[in-house]
C-alpha cells in the first residue's frame, strides 16, 4: 500500500513539475529554483518523438526561464541552440575571442565575426569566440558563436526516486547556431542539439564540474511516446541503493570497457556479433571487405560499436549487414517475407509472423577486468518494428561500406534499457529489457508522465 501511494504521488508531482513539457514548442516557465541545495543526482526528462524514433528533452534556459525542445546527441561534444529566431534572454552573454571560456570550449581559438546584421543580438556579435556546431542528422557543420547564459536541471530527491528542487548553472556554455541548421533532418520543432559526449562543455560535463557530481550519466529512453524516460547526471547509486527491489546496479547491470573517441564519442567492443548462437560478425577472413579501413572504429577497434541516440536503429556495415539479413532470414519464417520497405532490408507479413519469435541477437561482449565473455541479448521490440500497417521489419539497417562506425547501435536498441557511462573507470553498463521484468523507463525511475 506504501509503495503504491508513494508511486502516485511521484505521478502527481511529475505532472505538475513537467505537465507542459510535453508541448513541442518554446514557451516561458519559472520553476522553482535554489541556491543553496547541493543535489547528488539531476535528472533530464526525455520523449520520444513519434515521427523520427528520436530522443529530444526540454531544457530550462534564458531569463526569463525558457522550455527549449533540443534533440539528444550521446556524442554531441555540446550544446547548441538555434539562436536566430526566437532567442531573447536578459542574461545573455558572447565571451570574447581568447576569453577564458574560449580556451574551455575549443582549442583553435577562432574568432567570430557577424555578418549580415546591424545591431548586436544574441548569436550575432563581433570579436567573439566561434565553434563549429553540427547539424547530427544531416551532418551540415556551421560556424557559431560560443554563447554563455542561464541552465536549469531538475535536481533527485535524496530520499526516492522522485524529482527534487531545480538548480540552475548561471554560467552554461553552448553554442548560438543560425536557424539554418535546425532545417533539415531534426524532429518537428526542434530548436538545436544537447550534447552529451565527452567534449569539455558537453552537458554532462560542464554539470559534474559546476555541482561536483561524479563524472557518469545514466540513460533510460522510453519506447512509447507517451511516456517519458530520463539522463540521470551523478552517480545512479544514489538514486537506486543497493536495496532497491526493482533494480539493482550492482547485480543487473553488465559492465564492459567503454572507448571514447577523440571526437568525444562513446564506443563499445565486442567480440562478436551471434544470431541464435551463429557468428555474423566477424564475418569470412576471406571476404575483402573486412580489410577495408572503414570497419575500424576511430580508435582504431575492429569490433568498436559506436552507441548512438541520432540513429533510430541498428546501422552495420554493408559486408556485415548482409551476412546478418542472410543469417536471420534464414531462422525466421521465411514464407512470411514481403517486399522492404525503406530504410530496412527484410519485412515481413504481420499478421504471418505473429506468433512467431524472432532470433535471438547476442553482442558478445568482454566482462569489465575479466578474460570471460558474456552476452547481452537485444528480442522483440528492441529488434522488430512496424514501419507501416501489417509489415513487420527487422530494425537493423544498411550502412554502406563507409559508414561511422562497422556497428552502431540505435535508439530503438537502447529503448527500455538501463545504459550506464561511467567516465571515471571508463566502462559502461548494459541492462536487460526492463520489460521483460514488466517494468519500463518511465517508472522504474519514478519520473513517469503521460501526456
Amino acid at each position: 500500500m506504501a509503495s503504491k501511494l508513494l508511486l502516485t504521488i511521484t505521478y502527481l508531482s511529475f505532472s505538475i513539475l513537467f505537465g507542459v513539457s510535453v508541448s513541442t514548442t518554446s514557451h516561458h516557465s519559472h520553476p522553482p529554483t535554489t541556491t543553496n541545495y547541493k543535489p547528488n543526482l539531476l535528472v533530464l526528462p526525455v520523449h520520444k518523438d513519434p515521427a523520427t524514433g528520436l530522443p529530444w528533452a526540454h531544457v530550462h534556459k534564458r531569463t526569463p526561464m525558457t522550455l527549449v525542445p533540443l534533440l539528444l546527441d550521446l556524442n554531441g561534444n555540446h550544446m547548441w541552440i538555434n539562436c536566430q529566431t526566437h532567442y531573447a534572454s536578459r542574461t545573455y552573454q558572447a565571451p570574447s575571442c581568447h576569453s577564458t571560456q574560449c580556451s574551455t570550449a575549443t582549442t583553435t581559438q577562432t574568432c567570430h565575426t557577424c555578418v549580415g546584421s546591424s545591431l548586436p543580438r544574441p548569436g550575432c556579435h563581433n570579436n567573439t569566440c566561434a565553434l563549429m556546431s553540427t547539424n547530427p542528422i544531416t551532418k551540415q557543420i556551421v560556424v557559431s558563436e560560443l554563447a554563455q547564459d542561464v541552465l536549469a536541471i531538475n535536481a533527485a530527491a535524496n530520499n526516492g526516486p522522485r524529482l527534487g528542487p531545480t538548480v540552475s548553472d548561471p554560467q552554461f556554455l553552448f553554442s548560438c547556431a543560425p536557424a539554418s541548421l535546425v532545417q533539415k533532418g531534426l524532429p518537428n520543432k526542434v530548436e538545436g542539439v544537447v550534447g552529451l559526449g565527452h567534449g569539455p562543455i558537453s552537458l554532462p560535463n560542464q554539470l559534474a564540474s559546476h555541482f561536483g557530481l561524479q563524472r557518469q550519466f545514466t540513460l533510460c529512453l522510453s519506447r512509447n511516446p507517451t511516456s517519458t524516460g530520463a539522463v540521470l547526471f551523478g552517480d545512479p547509486q544514489k538514486l537506486f541503493g543497493y536495496t532497491n527491489k526493482k533494480f539493482d546496479l550492482s547485480r543487473d547491470l553488465l559492465y564492459t570497457p567503454l572507448t571514447v573517441s577523440p571526437q568525444g564519442e562513446y564506443y563499445m567492443e565486442i567480440n562478436s556479433l551471434r544470431i541464435n548462437g551463429r557468428s555474423v560478425f566477424p564475418v569470412s577472413p576471406s571476404s575483402s571487405s573486412l580489410l577495408s579501413s572503414s570497419l575500424y572504429s576511430p580508435s582504431g577497434m575492429l569490433g568498436a560499436t559506436l552507441i548512438s541516440t541520432t540513429a533510430p536503429y541498428m546501422v552495420l556495415h554493408h559486408t556485415i549487414f548482409e551476412t546478418f539479413r542472410q543469417v536471420f532470414g534464414k531462422q525466421f519464417p521465411m514464407q512470411g517475407q514481403v517486399n522492404a520497405v525503406a530504410p530496412f532490408g527484410l519485412c515481413y507479413d504481420s499478421k504471418r509472423i505473429n506468433n512467431a519469435k524472432p532470433p535471438s541477437v547476442d553482442m558478445v561482449v568482454k566482462v569489465e577486468k575479466s578474460r570471460r565473455e558474456v552476452s547481452w541479448s537485444i528480442s522483440g521490440d528492441n529488434l522488430m518494428v512496424q514501419a507501416r500497417p501489417g509489415v513487420t521489419c527487422l530494425g537493423v539497417v544498411n550502412g554502406g561500406t563507409n559508414p561511422r562506425a562497422a556497428i552502431a547501435i540505435g535508439t530503438r536498441q537502447l529503448e527500455e534499457k538501463v545504459v550506464v557511462f561511467d567516465l571515471v573507470k571508463s566502462r559502461v553498463g548494459l541492462s536487460s529489457s526492463l520489460c521483460s521484468r514488466g517494468r519500463s523507463c518511465s517508472d522504474l525511475f519514478g519520473f513517469a508522465n503521460k501526456s
